[in-house]
């Protein structure tokens, strides 16, 4: 077996032939393994012709994951290998002589193809000769007529035995059966090819013996030996003193080997030298072996082809050899056979990928049998050449699918002859995708506009990508990205279908809550891994005039009255107010207008369109009302428009009185009012009783703590000392701090020096006194008991009541306040509610003072 080639210190001996041991280096390198086998013909089909997988290298698996199998140019396949054993068998009958004839030695030679990746091995099986056939003879038998006067020595050339067989198995001797007249001689052509001839030893006697019946033996060298027999008979005539004789011993002739019928070769001439009817020569072929007879005929009178015999009406002959060359003729085009071809093949294929394994012949010979093979138009493959006569299509560039989807790839197969004969082939390859482009969006932004108000679910806007691979690889799904927008996720607000790539508003928008929204949308294909590009979209919301104007100036309040002051000596264009509004909607829907629709005295205000400044046009006079009601409209631009209106109340006077006097139709909702008073005094009650249950019960505790320091004060109980952890006794005097905390101060005036003591950690500090026997007294035992800080229960209940009753103080406070501001200081005709209101605020402000004098 011939496996991968490697250089082995090799040492070239003869220098001017280093390039023919190359180019037979180069040669056996081209397939990946060469093995041969040897069996003998006639084997039963199934039988056993070697272990492929073994001999190759290969194991089972690759066998059958390459897909193994036998390529061969020839009709009959004489192998068959067995992918599950890795072992190649007998596919049908081998018969040496009808495959290779006498061609010695005889074998065949196929190709193993395996796939993923492809790999060529060859393999020849030669077929050894068996000892199957036995020598025979085109004739049954052999006449001579041979004249009573022939010469000893003359020689008769006899049929020539022929046998299949080769090697010793071949056609080995002749015998010829005993006689007193003739004797065999054998010889072999130049080809080794042996024949007979019956040479004269003893002189004929017509009259004594005028026939006789010989026989001639083939046999074979085989074992068991073979033989074949052929008749031989001889008539004895009468005297023909001369021989034809030919004029040339070996004719050579040359004829084209595609010649019509009847086509002339050559002439072969014999002459002979007696007369009359002994002296006539015809000519016919001696040996009609190897189908010569249906390739050729002889005339008998002129004579034609190979090897032939001329005899005269007497019967005597001679010989002569006719050599017919047969010239080749281009009369056959080449034949390509596909060995292998793997379509699809996928774009991202390297290159040199085979695709494809073709089989070129050409039957002529020299060079009309000499091909060449090309690829007819320009494409992205070459055509390499492995083996004699095999060839290997492979890719020549990286191929792109979306580029060119398939390919029709022509391969022209070309002889060398005179004019040359050529074959085509066309092979169509697809090129299967691979996922190697992601979607693609025709814009960088999508925008789109939609109105305000919209019903949810309406379609916005289709976004849309192009992926140029197919199928799954193509099949594009469309995600909204995860992002906020005014702190909630995007999908809150829209969707998009994931096969369309249709957006459609989730909710319906308002604009003047969110003015536009910006996401991403991801378009992400089917393939493994998938690949994805995104996109921005933009969704402008569309204003609508959808919401009125609003006035902010002046302010409406139920039940409350708003008057603007004008002085009787105001001007004219005197600026009463200014109307203030505002429209939350965007563009010409917030463009305002301010309108007087109705008013008292037209001819005595205006309001500016632009501005809502309300001004007077003429000067104020003393007829006129004290009392103006205007209202003015204000109306925003959109389509349709909306609008608001306000009543703003203008009081022409000087004095305040005299304003009062006038608006005396207001009056407070007495209900409303009742019930005020109600939570008001309830507060009240409250607070008090709250305050009057804390005072009872400091005192209390007061007076208890007093009580106490007296009992104690009184009593003549000695007093167990206690000693603080800050506190050591000193040499049995007393205790002192460890630590003394004090800060002096000084200032160039002496008498205003201070000096600080720092507060131990405990605010009594006990004496010992030495002429005392254990028992101790306070330092500060005449101080009232009053004196010592509250409790924390004590401070506690005093700040819930100052913020009980500041509370309340304020409450108050800020009722009247607000009434006094949106009434604009209007009081009702009513003088003992007005009373009402001032002592009630006379009363807060009492009860927080003596409050705070008491609690203090």
């Amino acid at each position: 077996m011939l496996g991968s080639c490697n250089f082995v210190n090799m040492k070239v001996l003869i220098s001017r032939n280093w390039h023919l041991l190359l180019v037979l280096f180069y040669l056996i390198c081209m397939v990946n393994g060469h093995i041969r086998y040897s069996i003998p013909e006639e084997m039963k089909k199934g039988s056993l012709v070697g272990n492929v997988a073994q001999d190759l290298g290969l194991d089972l698996k690759r066998l059958r994951s390459g897909r193994a199998r036998i390529v061969t140019g020839e009709s009959i396949q004489y192998t068959e290998l067995k992918t599950d054993k890795g072992i190649l068998v007998v596919n049908d009958r081998i018969d040496r002589e009808q495959l290779c004839g006498d061609v010695t030695p005889c074998s065949f030679s196929f190709e193993v193809i395996l796939e993923n990746p492809m790999e060529l091995y060859q393999i020849t099986v030669e077929i050894t000769d068996i000892n199957d056939h036995s020598p025979t003879f085109k004739r049954n038998s052999i006449h001579f007529e041979i004249s009573e006067s022939a010469n000893t020595g003359s020689r008769f050339p006899l049929t020539s035995a022929e046998d299949p067989d080769v090697g010793v198995n071949g056609l080995r001797e002749y015998f010829l059966t005993e006689n007193d007249n003739f004797v065999l001689k054998q010889n072999s052509n130049a080809d080794g090819k042996k024949y007979a001839e019956m040479v004269l030893q003893k002189p004929l006697d017509r009259e004594t013996n005028p026939h006789l019946s010989l026989k001639l033996i083939a046999v074979d060298g085989g074992s068991p030996q073979r033989s074949g027999t052929v008749n031989i008979d001889v008539t004895v005539l009468d005297i023909n003193d001369n021989a034809p004789v030919f004029n040339q011993s070996v004719y050579k002739a040359t004829v084209m080997e595609n010649s019509p019928r009847d086509t002339y070769v050559t002439t072969v001439n014999a002459s002979d030298a007696d007369i009359g009817s002994n002296s006539i020569v015809t000519y016919y072929f001696s040996d009609l072996n190897s189908g010569l007879s249906d390739l050729f005929r002889i005339d008998e009178k002129t004579g034609v082809i190979s090897i032939t015999e001329g005899k005269d009406q007497g019967g005597l002959t001679d010989s002569s050899k006719v050599i017919i060359e047969v010239t080749d003729v281009n009369d056959n085009a080449p034949t390509i056979s596909v060995m292998s071809f793997t379509s699809p093949v996928s774009e991202d294929s390297p290159p040199g990928t085979t695709i494809g394994i073709i089989n070129v012949k050409d039957l002529d010979s020299s060079d009309n049998g000499q091909v060449n093979c090309r690829i007819e138009q320009n494409a992205p493959f070459k055509i390499k050449s492995n083996l004699r006569n095999y060839y290997t299509l492979v890719t020549d560039i990286v191929l792109d699918r979306e580029s060119v989807s398939d390919y029709n790839i022509t391969v022209v197969a070309t002889d060398a002859g005179m004019p040359p004969l050529s074959t085509k082939r066309t092979f169509h390859l697809k090129v299967s995708d691979v996922n190697d482009n992601a979607p693609v969006f025709p814009r960088g932004v999508y925008s789109a506009f939609i109105p305000e108000n919209n019903s949810p679910g309406v379609s916005v806007l289709t976004v849309r990508a192009k992926d140029p691979d197919e199928n799954q690889n193509a099949r594009i799904s469309y995600i909204l990205e995860d992002t906020n927008t005014g702190g909630s996720p995007v999908s809150e607000y829209v969707s998009i279908n994931a096969e369309s790539g249709v957006i459609h508003a989730v909710r319906s928008f308002d604009y003047e809550q969110i003015k536009q929204l910006v996401f991403i949308v991801k378009a992400q294909d089917g393939g493994s891994p998938p690949l994805s590009s995104n996109v921005t979209v933009k969704i402008l919301i569309h204003d609508q005039n959808d919401n009125p104007p609003q006035v902010l100036y002046p302010v409406q309040t139920g039940g409350s009255l708003v008057a603007e002051i004008v002085p009787r000596s105001a001007d004219v264009g005197y600026l009463v107010t200014k109307v203030v509004a505002v429209d939350v909607d965007s563009g010409q829907n917030a463009w305002l207008s301010y309108k007087l629709q109705k008013a008292t005295d037209r001819a005595l205000f205006e309001v500016g369109l632009q501005n809502g400044e309300i001004r007077t046009i003429r000067q104020v006079t003393d007829k006129d009302a004290v009392k103006q009601r205007l209202t003015v409209i204000v109306e925003d631009n959109g389509q349709p428009s909306r609008s608001a209106t306000v009543i703003v109340n203008v009081a022409v006077a000087d004095s305040f009185p005299e304003v009062l006097s006038e608006f005396t139709d207001f009056t407070q909702d007495k209900e409303y009012n009742d019930n005020l008073t109600f939570y008001l005094v309830l507060a009240l009650a409250v607070v008090s009783f709250l305050f009057i249950t804390c005072l009872v019960f400091i005192i209390s505790v007061k007076i208890y703590r007093w009580r106490q320091s007296r009992i104690l004060y009184h009593s003549n109980l000695p007093v167990i000392p206690y000693y603080p952890p800050r506190y050591s006794d000193t040499l049995g005097t007393g205790t002192l701090q460890h630590v003394y905390n004090y800060e002096v101060c000084r200032t160039t005036d002496s008498r205003k020096s201070d000096c600080k003591f720092g507060r131990a950690g405990s605010q009594n500090v006990l004496i010992m006194d030495p002429s005392s026997t254990g028992t101790m007294q306070r330092l500060q035992n005449e101080k009232s008991i009053l004196d010592e800080p509250d409790s924390p229960l004590e401070v506690r209940c005093k700040t819930q009541l100052v913020y009980f009753w500041n509370l309340f103080f304020k409450f108050t406070l800020y009722y009247l306040l607000y009434n006094s501001n949106n009434n604009n200081y209007h009081y009702n005709n009513n003088k003992t509610n007005f009373h009402y209101y001032q002592n009630m605020y006379l009363l807060a402000r009492l009860s927080k003072f003596a409050y705070v004098f008491l609690f203090i």
